[in-house]
């Protein structure tokens, strides 16, 4: 196995960030070591996690994506992606921490693509000032865990007021304690049935929302074999996966 190299560490207000490389992967980690970002750096829109991979996978749902936000920018391996595999003509991202758009052009490969633009700032102050888009990724994630922010009711109902007409609110939740998805009764709440979620091996639960609209599984799935040989992997065994509310009763979700 190669060794492991420090390329970088440096900290600011939310503490510790750093990169480190092992072999042909260099990974962002923040705080006591927690790993936030793998980038395999042959092909920086490679995504090697699959909570990153399903992210993808349920923008593929939109028919005709031309504007994309992220909440959280990482390394940007997923922004690296969707302006590779998407037909997006503009896309922006949100990013807490300032020095990591730097870090992320500097050693993780980040895309300088001119549709990529980037403001530092806090997410929920911020996201009010942005156009509507098409696509609205949260990832908003510390070195504890998922931010707080994304599991409440009115950050939620301000993302979905962020989209276009048949927009999608793509959210990187996690599982609770109990193996359940974090936060379902507050997507409940303001989703009603109107969303999707795939339970993922690393706890991460991915989770799509569509105004009500649940995705067209077989499109999709047309979809996800036609871009494999491009991608260099199968997201099917992501979409086997797929779990939807409005498929079971209320009460199973009950804590």
């Amino acid at each position: 196995m190669p060794d492991e190299v420090l390329l970088l560490e440096e900290h600011d207000a939310h503490g510790v960030m750093r990169v480190i490389e092992i072999g042909a992967y260099r990974f962002l980690e923040f705080g006591g070591e927690v790993e936030q970002s793998c980038v395999y750096m042959p092909d920086p829109s490679w995504l090697e996690y699959d909570y990153t991979r399903c992210m993808l996978m349920f923008a593929l749902a939109h028919p005709q994506p031309e504007s994309a936000l992220f909440l959280g920018l990482g390394a940007g391996s997923l922004s690296n992606a969707c302006l590779r595999f998407l037909p997006l003509k503009q896309a922006s991202a949100i990013e807490l921490r300032e020095a990591l758009p730097r870090i992320a052009r500097q050693l993780l490969g980040l895309s300088q693509d001119p549709r990529l633009s980037i403001v530092c700032g806090d997410a929920a102050d911020l996201l009010p000032a942005q156009a509507r888009v098409d696509l609205l990724f949260v990832d908003l994630y510390t070195d504890h865990g998922p931010s707080e922010v994304q599991q409440t009711a009115d950050f939620l109902r301000r993302c979905q007021r962020q989209l276009n007409p048949g927009g999608l609110l793509i959210i990187n939740q996690w599982s609770a304690d109990n193996g359940q998805l974090l936060a379902f009764n507050t997507l409940r709440e303001v989703f009603a049935d109107g969303f999707c979620y795939c339970p993922l091996e690393e706890r991460n639960q991915v989770v799509l929302v569509g105004n009500g609209v649940m995705p067209d599984t077989t499109l999709l799935k047309n979809r996800i074999t036609a871009l494999a040989p491009e991608l260099g992997y199968s997201l099917q065994p992501l979409l086997d996966l797929l779990r939807c509310p409005a498929l079971v009763p209320h009460t199973a979700h009950k804590r």
